[in-house]
């Protein structure tokens, strides 16, 4: 075993969720409180939105919403989560049950809420990360900072080098880049240029499919 603990990222890692889900949402958002704007707003400017500067940064910048405003959009997009559920890629499940049969443990740190997380990973028949860290926690707390990691690190007594993140977007390279951790960039939800020649350049890994990501954890 490579790694003794796998990091995952929940969206488009794990779950197909943006396309099907979040981007939808947001909008239907928009629709509500900047009629006519979403047109601008296809699916890859919203993945590109995502990976940098970052969805809070697209609210309070680019859409300049209001505090008011950003809290009505998080409730709107519960409420949108609360009633679908995304699917795990295929191959998703077998990683997991092979990482856990070998003696490993997995965590998950994602920008969705806890539940929500938990949830997906129930209705999907994936086995129970021994850790999750969402959206739920403070900002302070939230990817790119590394306090998860240092926090997962902390319970199995892990070195970085023993760990591997997996996600497909800047903040999670950027939280294992300020602890250390090993990043394997998960290319399999989009097909954005942009975001696909960062990855590549920058990352310890990229891997364009889950197949490609279950070789490279347990070839011989």
């Amino acid at each position: 075993m490579k790694y003794k603990c796998l990091v995952l990222d929940h969206d488009d890692t794990v779950v197909n969720s943006t396309a099907v889900i979040h981007y939808p949402a947001f909008l239907a958002y928009l629709d509500q409180i900047r009629p006519g704007i979403s047109a601008q707003y296809s699916l890859e400017r919203y993945f590109e939105k995502n990976f940098e500067p970052g969805i809070m940064e697209l609210f309070t910048g680019e859409l300049s919403m209001t505090p008011e405003e950003v809290d009505a959009e998080f409730h709107f997009w519960q409420s949108f989560v609360e009633t679908r559920i995304p699917k795990a890629y295929p191959g998703i499940r077998e990683i997991l049950q092979r990482h856990i049969e070998n003696g490993g443990v997995f965590a998950v740190v994602s920008h969705s809420m806890r539940e929500t997380i938990l949830r997906d990973y129930r209705e999907n028949d994936l086995p129970q990360p021994a850790l999750v860290y969402g959206w739920e926690l403070p900002p302070e707390q939230r990817k790119p900072n590394p306090w998860p990691l240092l926090q997962i690190m902390e319970h199995f007594g892990l070195q970085p080098e023993e760990m591997l993140m997996v996600d497909d977007l800047k903040p999670g390279f950027d939280c294992a880049r300020a602890c250390g951790v090993p990043f394997a960039a998960a290319g399999w939800a989009n097909d954005v240029p942009g975001i696909e020649a960062f990855m590549r350049k920058n990352c310890d890994f990229y891997f364009k499919t889950v197949d490609a990501l279950s070789d490279f954890l347990y070839a011989e």
